[in-house]
């Protein structure tokens, strides 16, 4: 970093990822935010910056001594440990030299990140705020590969609630014989394919294999709705809103119809009695519902949306993209599996490669496609623009 970087930031106040400090505060202040940024995506400490206003106040020689000191002992006493980098800046400020103290904090690869009191901090804007919610501690958990959503036992189950013919045609088609014929029971053959925990069902073996999967986790539904018109506040609708139940491989079935019945199909050098393309590439749609369904995040208790709007369709999946994965990565095929049970189950029961070329699969179906990973409100968002007609 040099001078001009830090006029730079300045300038643009402060943010998630940027903190001003004139001094150094008290340690517990100063671990919060090491912790909170930790656990959220980066970022840096100006200190010799009063906050607010961004003036450059600067710091002794004797202060930057004393407080890259405290910091890296402050650094070492949060768990687990983070490692942090220091860098003093010497900026002119009209004539007079002001050296500013950079505290560089990375993106943790070991959430979550606590004090020593044990409390978990992450940033909310240019704030940092107080985990206490065991389904956002459980997601920063997600995000360093310590749990994985889809393997957790979902109390209240039991093998009862396992739909036995569905997990029978899973079982033969991915090893080619029953499991009756591998020797097994149908306890073992759940065990072996992890459906069955401790008695409990996994959530991957109750989205996949469940009687009924929304009488248990009744959030994990696709809502579907056609618009007239392109606002989503609007209460006019060319279809009844449908709200879609059953499990993983069910649910993409009635995604699927309903964007079959409610696009429209173009003629495009088809006979003329022949149905016609659909406006947005099938191939496409397949790969981005599946992508909606089998990566998104659950431990958030939010439904698949699918939006069709007279301008675009939109197709919103619960939870940003995890770690530090971005939207280029995944058009280049560069994954990051959030859910692995999911994914293994999907090779043998939908048309899905599990290679990480789904999203650049429906690019290159669709190049008009537009993704957002939404980072503050937690979701993943594909848009694609409806062919306009008179």
């Amino acid at each position: 970093m040099n001078t001009v970087d830090i006029l730079d930031i300045v300038s643009t106040g402060e943010t998630s990822k940027v903190q001003f400090k004139e001094e150094l505060p008290n340690k517990d202040s100063v671990a919060q935010e090491i912790v909170a940024m930790s656990n959220s995506l980066g970022g840096v400490i100006l200190i010799g910056v009063r906050d607010v206003t961004g003036e450059l106040i600067g710091l002794s020689a004797e202060q930057i001594e004393k407080y890259d000191r405290i910091i890296s002992q402050i650094a070492d006493n949060v768990k687990p440990v983070v490692y942090i980098t220091t860098e003093v800046i010497k900026v002119n400020v009209d004539g007079a030299i002001k050296n500013i103290l950079v505290v560089h904090i990375q993106e943790g690869i070991n959430k979550p990140y606590k004090t020593t009191k044990g409390e978990i901090f992450i940033k909310q804007g240019s704030n940092k705020r107080l985990l206490t919610d065991n389904a956002e501690i459980m997601r920063l958990f997600q995000n360093s590969g310590n749990l994985l959503a889809d393997e957790m036992e979902v109390y209240g189950t039991s093998i009862d609630d396992i739909n036995k013919e569905a997990f029978a045609m899973y079982f033969k088609k991915e090893f080619g014989q029953s499991y009756e014929e591998k020797g097994l029971t149908f306890e073992e053959a759940l065990k072996a394919k992890r459906v069955l925990r401790n008695g409990r069902l996994s959530l991957a073996g109750l989205l996949f294999f469940g009687k009924d999967p929304q009488s248990i986790k009744p959030a994990f539904t696709v809502k579907a709705i056609s618009f007239i018109g392109n606002d989503i506040s609007g209460t006019q609708y060319r279809s009844k809103p449908a709200d879609f139940r059953g499990t993983i491989p069910q649910l993409f079935a009635e995604a699927m119809s309903f964007f079959k019945t409610n696009l429209k199909y173009l003629q495009a050098g088809q006979e003329f009695n022949s149905t016609g393309i659909l406006e947005i590439s099938e191939i496409a749609l397949i790969e981005l519902v599946q992508n909606s369904l089998v990566h998104r995040d659950y431990f958030k208790n939010a439904p698949v949306r699918i939006l069709i709007f007279d301008n675009r369709i939109e197709i919103i999946s619960p939870g940003k993209l995890p770690n530090s994965l971005t939207v280029e990565d995944i058009k280049y095929g560069n994954p990051v599996i959030r859910n692995n049970q999911l994914v293994a189950f999907c090779l043998h029961t939908m048309p899905f490669s599990g290679l990480g070329s789904g999203i650049k699969r429906a690019i290159v179906e669709q190049p008009n496609i537009e993704l957002i990973n939404d980072i503050n409100g937690e979701r993943f968002i594909v848009i694609i623009p409806r062919v306009q007609q008179d």
